[in-house]
């Protein structure tokens, strides 16, 4: 039995997993890896303490910074995925996929959120032959072609800005007018020679033989469909928490985030903490998650210390 079982290996669990060993709360924390989404990320410019950091270089961080203070306090389970989470006997019970379970006496829920996929026909077809999610990962293959962007958030301009430096053009494809993306962000895209913008449009159709060769969208304001003829498509249409295995034991909102309290991020379920992008958080940075993740751990010594 432990005190406390941390799910997930982001910015807020590790934050959470680091307090905990300084307060010596035996906990485990369960996760597939160390690092959370950002671990792709080619650059990261808003971690406190960090002008710029590598996604795979801040996840090295993260579990040097683990090891460094863990001790025989904190138990790492990683390449594990929890598969369910009840609550039985006075306690809770993770169970992981291949069947295994970890008991404690509170839970901190932490395992951030997934990308949405591109739901229109073709793109299934096409994913990994022109259709990615993961510019870090894929953007140099498209070295010199026109490639497009879906998304006018932050990780929109953000992917934009990486192709910028291979592509022969980008063309980046919102489907409102404003943008989601900081101003300075939008700004330094927008000033590209390569760079270019198509607000309140709507992709409709991945087209290709056996790779993409461009793709379908609608002009909200006219109804008109257009053709954008790319060999490449990044897709940053937003994320979906990674909450399923809650579902049922604690209350999520309409998109199946967990539902928490922001004084002291703690869920419907006495016993169970949740922090970072599978709350329904108003803002999801890396730096509020691991705030989030030190408020939840603060929080669960004190209630642990008057069970």
């Amino acid at each position: 039995m432990y005190d406390l079982i941390i799910i997930g290996g982001g910015p807020a669990g590790v934050a959470a997993g680091v307090y905990a060993a300084r307060k010596h709360l035996k906990t485990v924390l369960i996760a597939e890896e160390i690092g959370g989404q950002s671990v792709v990320s080619e650059g990261i410019e808003n971690w406190i303490g960090s002008p710029r950091v590598h996604g795979g270089e801040l996840a090295k961080l993260f579990r040097a910074h683990l090891d460094a203070v863990k001790g025989d306090i904190v138990t790492l389970a990683l390449g594990e995925r929890v598969s369910s989470l009840a609550k039985i006997e006075g306690a809770f019970k993770a169970t992981v996929k291949n069947g295994d379970g970890y008991r404690a006496k509170a839970v901190l829920v932490a395992t951030g959120a997934g990308r949405r996929k591109l739901d229109v026909p073709g793109a299934e077809k096409f994913e990994n032959k022109g259709v990615t999610y993961c510019a870090s990962c894929d953007g140099p293959l498209f070295s010199g072609m026109d490639v497009a962007v879906v998304g006018g958030g932050n990780a929109g301009f953000e992917t934009a800005l990486q192709l910028l430096a291979y592509a022969k053009s980008v063309t980046l494809i919102h489907r409102h007018e404003e943008f989601k993306a900081d101003a300075v962000t939008v700004k330094k895209a927008s000033a590209h020679p390569n760079m270019h913008l198509i607000r309140n449009a709507e992709p409709t159709e991945v087209m290709g033989e056996q790779f993409v060769t461009g793709m379908k969208y609608r002009d909200k304001d006219s109804g008109e469909v257009k053709e954008l003829p790319v060999t490449g498509i990044f897709v940053e249409a937003g994320v979906i928490p990674n909450t399923d295995f809650a579902e049922g034991l604690v209350e999520l909102d309409s998109i199946k985030r967990i539902k928490v309290d922001p004084h002291n991020q703690r869920t419907s379920v006495e016993g169970v903490w949740a922090a970072g992008d599978c709350t329904d958080e108003l803002y999801h940075q890396n730096n509020i998650a691991a705030g989030d993740g030190v408020k939840a751990l603060e929080d669960i010594y004190l209630w642990i210390k008057v069970q």
